[in-house]
């Protein structure tokens, strides 16, 4: 019999101390990921598709389930007495704790659905979550609560809606895929202890990039893409999603790097991706299945943020492919 969540996070609350609240908050997370899986797999039968007709702070257009993600992601979690309070990305600011419900210990940060130019197209897509420790336990959390290190992380995960919906997650003691039982309504325990190769012959990039890379990206690039009769002697294969929890489960279940480098369109910008919702929840994930995350020149989770939103270069995946593209740097 296959362990169920819950079952799954008594006992690490009876092995490794997890505490009780964070328990409760992964449980309430994970029935709001099954309310999105649902929404999701109805697709145009249920009025989901297309775009809101709004942007987000980063000025991106945004889909109808982007919305409903956000607000079902939201609404389940406002009310428990386990947040000082939530960020979204696709927020401006900080979601606050409405004043009729207590003040927790901890902060939810979400990107509520990841990959969302997928959407209409029916290709896999999925949630990001991470939880901080709050610095004052009951008070609301401004910004600058939210502004740690990925290393002060106590859990991070992210749920991928495909042909299964998976939820995969760590709480600093190693990784676990979970599976969504539609016939029951529960996740149940499929693979324990995700370890990813130290070595791969996959890597995930947006070649259309191409001409903005700086120069150590082009010249790790170029090597893979000169196979058997260039200077590393092997034939790598391209895959590329568009949908970055797509693409770091394809390395989760069977290795690979994943790459979205800094590049001359916005000099200003460090990068494409979000620190908070993006970098920082996949670098705790996949180093705790024994991989590597950096930003071409550090480990991601090493980096103190200063905005909610602010922006990051990664390299993420089988250990020895990342740290060659780092040194390159």
């Amino acid at each position: 019999m296959k362990l169920s969540l819950t079952h799954y996070l008594i006992r690490c609350e009876r092995e490794h101390g997890l505490d009780s609240d964070l328990r409760l908050l992964l449980e309430t997370v994970a029935r709001a990921c099954k309310t999105i899986s649902h929404a999701v797999g109805k697709g145009a039968l249920g009025n989901v598709l297309g775009n809101a007709g709004t942007t987000n702070v980063q000025g991106e257009a945004q889909k109808k389930l982007d919305l409903l993600s956000n607000e079902i992601l939201f609404e389940a979690n406002c009310w428990g007495g386990h947040l000082a309070g939530m960020a979204s990305e696709e927020m401006h600011g900080p979601m606050g704790i409405p004043v009729a419900y207590p003040r927790g210990k901890y902060l939810l940060l979400f990107d509520p659905l990841d990959g969302s130019s997928n959407i209409d197209v029916n290709v896999s897509i999925g949630t990001i979550f991470s939880v901080l420790p709050s610095p004052l336990t009951g008070e609301d959390a401004g910004e600058a609560a939210f502004l740690q290190s990925g290393a002060r992380q106590v859990c991070a995960g992210y749920t991928v809606y495909g042909p299964q919906t998976s939820l995969v997650l760590t709480v600093g003691h190693g990784v676990q895929v979970f599976t969504l039982d539609r016939d029951t309504g529960s996740f149940l325990l499929t693979q324990s202890d995700v370890k990813i190769p130290v070595d791969t012959c996959e890597f995930a990039i947006n070649m259309s990039n191409a001409r903005h890379w700086e120069t150590p990206v082009k010249r790790y690039v170029d090597e893979l893409l000169a196979g058997k009769t260039g200077p590393r002697g092997t034939d790598f294969n391209m895959r590329w999603v568009a949908s970055m929890v797509a693409d770091v489960h394809r390395i989760m279940t069977r290795g690979g790097i994943f790459m979205y480098p800094r590049d001359a369109r916005d000099p200003a910008k460090p990068g494409r991706l979000r620190l908070m919702y993006e970098g920082n929840p996949m670098a705790f994930l996949i180093e705790q299945a024994g991989g590597a995350a950096t930003d071409g020149r550090r480990r991601i989770l090493d980096i103190e943020p200063t905005k909610l939103h602010e922006r990051v270069a990664v390299f993420l995946g089988s250990s020895n492919e990342v740290e060659r593209v780092t040194s390159y740097h």
